[in-house]
């Protein structure tokens, strides 16, 4: 079986054995080498065709990027212009719009996740019925519920706090109920014990657990949003994209470049003041807890 050596090696039938045992461990047999070798040109084939289908080419990329080289040069300095107030309220404008839609998302998102989850509603044509509500309005994009609230509510920041409302309810419903499925079921269950209804054990065994990953959740869109409803200004609903639109229309790309910072420093300030509170909320709960 084995060929006396310093390395010991086997001989060609105790190989053969081997390969006939397990042959995916001597690499793959030829027809599945002949199918990636054919999947990958198709790959190929399909990336090419792309390429052609949206004009991409070297000299197109070369342009765009020499376009580009040209439009930073002109946003330095930046310089936020005469309407320097105009461009402060637009940025107050887009953060309430964003705290007021994700408040508002993840406030009625918690009854819908808790309708969502498998371990509370027991009826599947109840719990499928809401899960497929969610993904109906998670696959609308939240520019196009700006463009059918400005059109119903008029121009202003309301129809922007109404897009990001209902774009954020279902995201945040899935992922709240997909949290509370992962709870500890003990904890209910001795609520329960100890004399507890239905509503006692979710209320004390089950929203106890889940609450910090909520809270994290909504912050964390809280700050997703104020980037977002930078664009929902570009379509009429308010904020801080009317101001940006407006600018790069006249190209005044210093004063672009100045809203670029302000904002930047604006989600830089919500995420160290949010990140602050996670840890001050949930380090209090668990405090609560020991």
């Amino acid at each position: 079986m084995w060929r006396e050596g310093a390395e010991m090696r086997p001989d060609a039938r105790t190989v053969a054995l081997w390969q006939a045992r397990m042959p995916a461990a001597f690499g793959p047999a030829g027809t599945t080498r002949a199918l990636r070798w054919a999947g990958g040109a198709a790959f190929l084939l399909w990336l090419g065709w792309s390429f052609w289908l949206f004009d991409i080419t070297p000299l197109r990329l070369w342009n765009g990027l020499e376009g580009l080289a040209t439009i930073l040069r002109l946003m330095v300095p930046p310089n936020p212009g005469a309407l320097w107030l105009e461009i402060l309220k637009g940025m107050a404008e887009s953060v309430a719009m964003a705290f007021l839609g994700t408040f508002l998302a993840a406030l009625v998102a918690v009854p819908l996740g808790f309708l969502g989850a498998r371990n509370i509603v027991t009826v599947t044509l109840l719990r499928f019925s809401v899960r497929r509500l969610f993904d109906g309005i998670r696959g609308v994009d939240q520019l196009i519920w700006a463009l059918a609230y400005v059109r119903a509510v008029g121009l202003g920041p309301l129809a922007g706090v109404l897009a990001i409302f209902t774009s954020d309810l279902a995201v945040l419903a899935k992922l709240y109920a997909e949290a509370i499925e992962n709870v500890e079921k003990r904890q209910g269950e001795g609520v329960t014990a100890s004399g507890g209804g239905r509503l006692h054990a979710l209320r004390f065994g089950v929203l106890p657990q889940v609450l910090p990953v909520m809270l994290a959740q909504a912050l964390y869109f809280f700050e997703s949003n104020t980037r977002s409803a930078a664009i929902l200004g570009v379509v009429g609903a308010g904020g801080i994209g009317l101001q940006i639109a407006e600018r790069i229309k006249v190209r005044h790309w210093d004063e672009v470049a100045f809203i670029i910072i302000l904002m930047v420093l604006t989600v830089a300030a919500i995420d160290t003041l949010s990140g602050a509170l996670r840890r001050r909320l949930i380090g209090r709960r668990e405090a609560a807890i020991a």
